[in-house]
């Protein structure tokens, strides 16, 4: 997909797409540089034109072991098309809780690159819910942010008894973005 295709999406929806530009490589690399295939399976929300799913490929996820769940029916097709083996799908990630992935076994990480920080709270909160449902107690759930400070509102945070903890970012994507890990409290 090219830059204009994924500007034209944004321009069509921003609060789903929530960038102008697709996320680069470097950024991609950040936000799986804690993914190894032992983190198998993997959840990715929001995966967009795939680029993050092309870096847990190369950290050695096996694409069968991955879900992308894609809100942008145009993106999900894409996704279906490039990675065949990948269980694809078309939804909202705030009703994620209400599917079975992998026979019900726990995801070792989730790499969100959904907008949060323009999103209704309420919607942050059933994402976090969901997501926190189908992974493993040990389990990380990673997002990037072009804000300063963490991604997801302490309020909530707090409420759900998580954490986050900046682990990196890359100033090499349109615009500038840090890494996130968020976890539960130990």
């Amino acid at each position: 997909m090219s830059s204009l295709s994924f500007f034209l999406a944004w321009f069509a929806a921003p609060a789903q797409v929530g960038a102008v530009m697709p996320s680069s490589e470097a950024l991609a690399d950040a936000i799986t540089a804690e993914i190894s295939p032992a983190s198998a399976p993997v959840i990715e929300l929001g995966p967009g034109t795939g680029v993050v799913t092309g870096a847990l490929l190369r950290r050695g996820v096996p694409e069968e072991r991955l879900a992308l769940v894609e809100l942008t029916a145009k993106f999900a097709r894409r996704l279906e098309a490039r990675f065949p083996a990948a269980h694809v799908l078309n939804m909202d990630a705030t009703r994620l809780r209400d599917v079975e992935l992998f026979a019900g076994q726990p995801a070792g990480a989730v790499v969100s690159g959904l907008p949060l920080v323009l999103m209704p709270l309420w919607d942050v909160l059933a994402v976090l819910q969901s997501a926190f449902h189908h992974l493993a107690p040990d389990g990380c759930f990673y997002q990037f942010t072009y804000r300063f400070g963490p991604p997801i509102p302490r309020s909530i945070l707090a409420r759900l008894d998580l954490e986050a903890v900046r682990i990196g970012g890359t100033f090499a994507n349109v615009p500038p973005a840090s890494v996130y890990r968020i976890v539960r409290r130990r």
